[in-house]
């Protein structure tokens, strides 16, 4: 799962951003993280995709939005 794109745009306060990050770091996902309550810019940079929720994640490109575990095992490919 190293080779894939994976970053995960979150806010701070947030039980479901915390649930994400917790099983993806179980799941040994390598991913790159982007607090938008830290960092506008990053809050910006989803609003430009017409996303205005977290936590949401980018894997490959592709936007999975909240936290959807069987799509991100299903797309991840993790059994």
């Amino acid at each position: 799962m190293n080779n894939r794109d994976i970053t995960i745009y979150i806010s701070n306060n947030s039980q479901v951003c915390e649930n994400l990050i917790t099983q993806l770091d179980q799941w040994g996902v390598v991913y790159k993280l982007k607090n938008i309550s830290e960092h506008p810019s990053y809050r910006e940079e989803l609003q430009q995709e017409n996303i205005f929720g977290t936590p949401t994640m980018f894997i490959d490109g592709e936007a999975i939005l909240g936290f959807q575990k069987n799509r991100i095992k299903q797309v991840l490919g993790i059994i």
